[in-house]
């Protein structure tokens, strides 16, 4: 066996050592053992510790591919991940205010993806192992809310029922004031028994919702939202964020981000998750690419009472930014872009003069590409909020504030953007 030692951690949580050599479930100043299969090592043995290494509180951990720095420190874990919105803004030339890195508790995940598949004896359900398409069931996961945990169960009876004996069904568990939200992918096609055994299965669950396929099969209760004062009704699989702490977290920095604007553009919007809470206080102007996340938020809007104007916008802004003659009289934005980020929005926002920005990302990599256009533009990126919602993963989230104070700076070329 030759001995390695791990430099650093990638960005999937992997630990790296000289070559490079990719080591899961390692730490940085750890010696390992381990045979060289390409770039990876297997057969590993710890040999030096690392003082962050700690008992990982999930007995499926080696096994599950849902998690990923168990072994680490929560301590470690939060320096780590701010480290990776510090290096990636660094590689832009930008420095800011890091505000206290926020992470949500164990047991609170309200939305998963369980695979499930039939199996001779039955069926099963669980995540995918780590780096392979075998299903692990993880009855003692710690990391999903409990009332999540029983979509376990449901899962399976959908897989007797309608997964094929050659792949896994996809089912989106999504945890509702009123039940569970359920929606399948991977299934097979629907036909008149099929359909029949399905809405069976939703009454005897009890599921709020059972959709497949994005056909809505039925529905028992609604299963609301809830977004501020406004009660919204997604479609079927709609983006919700991953934990109730996350959420809360993100959008207390998006109103410190934005202060007393009385006019918002919120882009990227999805269902609401901050237009309607910021319609509390704000006129807002939300704009969405899904027809049905938009006609949803639009829904919940005229359901309550005492939200200001809030009007929407179905529009793939990756195609048709909003354009600066149509931001003159906001005060503030609000971003909220998938992982691409919003590079093609951002250069139509470095032309116009809305004096405050409230950046959310998922991605340190394209958020820092985009801090840096709006920054050469003349924002200031005042703070950054880390916000770990998904909890022992390798994935990062963030909020950010820009502001600007009117003034560009005297070389800047506006034909650049």
């Amino acid at each position: 066996m030759t001995e390695f030692k791990i430099r650093r951690l990638g960005h999937h949580g992997d630990g790296i050592a000289e070559g490079p050599f990719y080591v899961p479930m390692t730490l940085p100043g750890e010696v390992v053992t381990g045979e060289t299969d390409q770039q990876t090592l297997t057969g590993v043995r710890i040999v030096t510790p690392s003082d962050d290494r700690v008992s990982a509180p999930c007995r499926h951990f080696k096994s599950c591919g849902g998690c990923s720095l168990q072994h680490a420190s929560d301590e470690f874990v939060a320096a780590w991940k701010v480290g990776i919105v510090r290096t990636a803004l660094e590689a832009h030339d930008l420095e800011t205010v890091f505000k206290p890195i926020l992470t949500s508790p164990p047991n609170s995940r309200r939305r998963a993806t369980f695979a499930a598949k039939r199996t001779k004896k039955g069926a099963m359900a669980g995540f995918y192992a780590r780096g392979s398409d075998v299903v692990i069931e993880v009855p003692d996961c710690q990391l999903l809310h409990p009332e999540l945990m029983t979509g376990l169960d449901a899962a399976k009876e959908l897989a007797l029922v309608g997964a094929s004996r050659k792949a896994a069904l996809a089912v989106t568990v999504t945890l509702a004031p009123n039940g569970l939200d359920v929606a399948v992918a991977m299934g097979k096609p629907l036909d008149g028994p099929l359909r029949q055994n399905l809405a069976e299965l939703c009454d005897r669950l009890k599921l709020a919702r059972l959709s497949w396929e994005n056909e809505v099969i039925g529905t028992r209760k609604p299963p609301f939202q809830r977004f501020g004062k406004a009660e919204v009704l997604p479609p079927p699989g709609a983006f919700l964020q991953a934990t109730q702490h996350g959420e809360a977290s993100l959008l207390s920095a998006v109103r410190e981000a934005i202060g007393n604007a009385a006019n918002i553009a919120d882009l990227f919007a999805g269902c609401g998750t901050f237009a309607l809470p910021l319609a509390q206080t704000a006129s807002v102007y939300a704009v969405e690419s899904d027809a049905g996340m938009i006609n949803a938020m639009d829904q919940g809007w005229r359901m309550t009472k005492g939200l200001k104007p809030l009007r929407v916008e179905a529009r793939d802004l990756y195609r048709r930014p909003v354009l600066p003659d149509e931001m003159r009289k906001l005060d503030a934005i609000v971003l909220d872009p998938p992982r691409s980020g919003a590079e093609r929005q951002v250069v139509e926002i470095c032309k116009s003069l809305v004096p405050r920005i409230a950046y959310v990302s998922c991605n340190p990599v394209s958020f820092a590409r985009d801090a840096q256009m709006l920054v050469k533009a003349g924002y200031s990126l005042d703070w950054v909020q880390v916000v770990d919602q998904f909890r022992w993963s390798a994935h990062v989230e963030l909020a950010a504030c820009f502001s600007i104070s009117g003034k560009r700076p005297s070389d800047l070329n506006l034909t650049a953007f």
